[in-house]
């Protein structure tokens, strides 16, 4: 998908095994579902009726998933993608580099080849996610919101990165949806992630 290939709708869902112990999940593109979890194929198929595309992410199968996997459905999240740009960011960056730092080990529990960053106000993440994707995740204190500074963090991650950006937000966060589309991110779909228990609380949310 970051080479700008989308799964060809209709035919589905495509049922993988997990990238890696930590992540397993669904994703929902326009007519096309893919499961990555380490189940049995035919039982995932055997859960889902023939023609609703939108059974892999209904609550029922995801409560199904959940009692399989042992996991927990933090959210369903918006994805969304962006292409790294040329230049300087447009805000002044310092990039946390001691990883003893609380940032820095937060978001060593959700990513690998962590780089953090701060500014004024701001905080902007960047690592390898699901199946090595590169992932942005932002955080604006509450004093600095409101005054373009999300927006600002958004954009200057596809500045500090050469690699096309995934960006996973919680569609009823309006702020922030419109934050990551006017910094060019595009919505490519939608996603659950299945997580154990431990990891599910305090999770970094864009």
């Amino acid at each position: 998908m970051a080479s700008g290939h989308m799964p060809q709708p209709g035919a589905g869902p495509t049922i993988v095994p997990q990238p890696s112990p930590r992540d397993a999940g669904v994703i929902a593109f326009t007519a096309h579902n893919v499961i990555y979890a380490d189940l049995d194929e035919d039982w995932i198929r055997s859960r889902l009726p023939d023609g609703d595309l939108s059974a892999p992410l209904n609550p029922p199968f995801l409560r199904e998933l959940e009692e399989r996997t042992g996991r927990r459905v933090s959210s369903i999240d918006l994805l969304a993608l962006a292409a790294p740009c040329v230049g300087p960011p447009p805000i002044e960056l310092v990039e946390v580099t001691d990883a003893a730092h609380p940032r820095v080990r937060r978001a060593r529990r959700y990513r690998d080849d962590v780089r953090v960053w701060t500014c004024r106000g701001g905080l902007l993440v960047i690592g390898r996610g699901v199946a090595g994707r590169w992932e942005v995740a932002i955080e604006v204190d509450s004093a600095s919101r409101g005054r373009g500074l999300g927006r600002a963090l958004a954009r200057a991650s596809r500045h500090v990165s050469t690699h096309p950006l995934w960006a996973q937000i919680a569609p009823g966060n309006a702020a922030s949806v419109r934050t990551f589309l006017a910094a060019g991110f595009v919505p490519i779909g939608a996603e659950a992630l299945l997580v154990p228990p431990s990891r599910s609380e305090g999770m970094l949310h864009d």
